[in-house]
């Protein structure tokens, strides 16, 4: 399957929602936020959100500071 993510074309396999999208790669689905095709994805959905062959994916990495 390609995706879009944060504009760079990528392959994946074994990728069917949002939550295995994050998982893939090695993010912490608690510090980020994600758009699928224009509309917000709530967290609470990730892991029934699916991703098709084509979807384009906003990835929002939320870091800490003090």
């Amino acid at each position: 399957m390609r995706l879009f993510v944060n504009g760079e074309e990528r392959a994946f396999s074994e990728v069917s929602t949002i939550a295995a999208l994050i998982a893939s790669l090695a993010l912490d689905p608690r510090k980020v936020a994600v758009e699928r095709n224009l509309e917000i994805v709530p967290r609470s959905r990730y892991a029934v959100a699916p991703v098709a062959d084509g979807d384009r994916i906003e990835i929002v990495h939320f870091i800490g500071g003090g």
